[in-house]
């Protein structure tokens, strides 16, 4: 089975989330979005457009989005069959979580790893 298939977002709180955006934004050219946070899309070697995305996004410190984690981000992994993985990580012992979101945006999970970071799991819509 294949598990993570590449990176499908950074998240992270800030003390000052607004002023952390604007830092990454002028010194790093993030085109961060009204919605505080960036989507970069996925290009080949030549730059030339490919399907998928990354997002980037900074939340305040008051953010429960993390929870029950308490550390200060979040990577959101790309897996092809989100449903089979979180099978087979119960099986293996791992700290899933029981909820599972499915939208337009896809399918999402999360496990807890053993220094209890939140590790969302995303399983785009077909064709992402």
């Amino acid at each position: 089975m294949r598990r993570v298939i590449g990176i499908g977002g950074i998240f992270f709180k800030a003390q000052d989330p607004a002023a952390l955006r604007a830092w990454y934004k002028e010194h790093l050219g993030v085109d961060v979005l009204e919605w505080g946070g960036a989507v970069i899309p996925f290009s080949d070697a030549d730059g030339s457009p490919m399907p998928g995305q990354t997002i980037w996004n900074v939340t305040g410190m008051g953010s429960e989005d993390f929870a029950p984690s308490t550390s200060r981000f979040m990577v959101n992994y790309r897996v092809a069959d989100l449903r089979g993985l979180i099978a087979v990580l119960r099986e293996e012992g791992c700290n899933v979580l029981e909820k599972v979101d499915e939208s337009e945006f896809g399918r999402f999970g999360w496990v807890l790893d053993p220094e209890g970071n939140k590790v969302e799991l995303w399983e785009p819509p077909a064709g992402q």
